[in-house]
């Protein structure tokens, strides 16, 4: 078994919780509000904006024996930045106040989750990061692009409001191939153990990120 293939199995509980929350399958099903829809923006804005300072964290505290994968940080760096501008395009086109948005507290798990991922890179194995990602692009993967096409329908939205969406099913598909490609070169056993210690935390506090959402009636 491949460590990717390890990884998922041994993260399945904490998966199955995070697609469990209510609010999820509510808006998969149809039943969703607009209110719903821009604080789940506003939260995703919160721990994307800190997309690339993690990677650049990760990448600093690498050891040489896997400067191959800082080079990979590298260019991740490239093709995340500035996608946190693409969520308060969304939220603008949804009538709502990107500027409250990007000025406002978000709400405990999410900030949590991003302190969580700092703290593992610094305090324990910058590895660590990579157990986000799996959290992160896996779930936009299964989810991302047919939840906007549902949401879309069920509120009349323009086009417009589902930059972030649309653009992370496909592009986070093409992550997840590389990301496969990535953990699988470890040779690390406590590389590994860093990547599904921190996959399984990111799982609790994403799927309470999600719980933190006002839900529909």
């Amino acid at each position: 078994m491949s460590f990717y293939e390890s990884l998922l199995e041994q993260t399945a509980s904490e998966r199955d919780y995070l697609l469990s929350a209510p609010i999820i399958r509510q808006a998969m099903s149809g039943d969703v509000k607009l209110e719903s829809y821009v604080a789940f923006l506003g939260q995703a804005y919160h721990h994307v904006k800190h997309t690339v300072p993690l990677l650049m964290a990760c990448g600093a505290r690498l050891p040489e024996r896997l400067e191959w994968l800082r080079s990979a940080v590298a260019e991740y760096i490239e093709e995340e930045n500035g996608h946190e501008k693409w969520i308060l395009d969304d939220i603008r086109a949804c009538g709502g106040d990107a500027d409250a948005v990007r000025c406002a507290t978000p709400n405990l798990p999410t900030e949590l989750m991003v302190a969580y991922v700092y703290d593992r890179i610094a305090r324990d194995n910058p590895v660590s990061f990579f157990g986000m990602v799996i959290v992160l692009e896996g779930t936009s993967v299964a989810l991302a692009t047919r939840a906007a096409g549902i949401i879309q329908d069920r509120l009349g939205l323009p086009t417009q409001a589902f930059s972030y969406l649309n653009s992370h099913g496909s592009l986070d598909l093409e992550h997840i191939e590389l990301f496969k490609n990535l953990m699988n070169r470890l040779d690390d056993a406590a590389d590994k153990a860093a990547v599904v210690h921190t996959a399984r935390v990111v799982y609790r506090l994403y799927g309470d990120m999600f719980r933190s959402l006002p839900a529909a009636a």
